[in-house]
């Protein structure tokens, strides 16, 4: 089985728990790739001018997981514009992941998730496991190894 893991990371701090992730899945035998999402021009943009230097393709995976930050209390548009363009991820399982800097509920890390959810699912996806991993936080640590955990259980 191949295992695609799809990140976008403007600081690297998403990239850094793909890699761990990556290490973890293949420390236990399975064959995980990671891609990177790439824009030209500065992060920031609004959605409808975002445009992709690197759109990774899904197809060579058994099993996807998609990782990106929580921006301004929502997705972060680069990963919503990158789901919202693929294909059927019919006979695909997806997993979840978002970082964000603050712990506290409303700044949009359910928020994020649920979208990324919506998107997949209405293009087919079967469902697996989400996290949510608290950056700035002492959380921090705790909050990856349940997220990581959660998603090498089911995979």
């Amino acid at each position: 089985m191949r295992i695609g893991i799809i990140v976008y990371s403007q600081t690297e701090n998403t990239y850094s728990v793909a890699k761990e992730l990556q290490r973890e899945l293949t420390s236990v035998g399975r064959n995980a790739t990671i891609e990177r999402i790439t824009i030209v021009g500065e992060p920031g943009q609004p959605e409808k001018k975002v445009e992709f230097s690197v759109k990774p393709d899904i197809h060579p995976y058994d099993e996807l997981i998609f990782a990106a930050p929580v921006q301004g209390f929502n997705l972060s548009v680069v990963m919503k514009k990158y789901l919202k363009q693929l294909g059927s991820l019919e006979g695909k399982k997806v997993h979840l992941l978002t970082t964000k800097q603050i712990s506290n509920k409303w700044t949009g890390g359910n928020r994020a998730i649920n979208l990324m959810n919506k998107i997949c699912r209405s293009k087919g996806a079967s469902m697996g496991e989400t996290g949510i991993i608290f950056w700035k936080e002492k959380h921090r640590k705790r909050t990856t190894d349940e997220a990581l955990s959660r998603i090498l259980k089911a995979i």
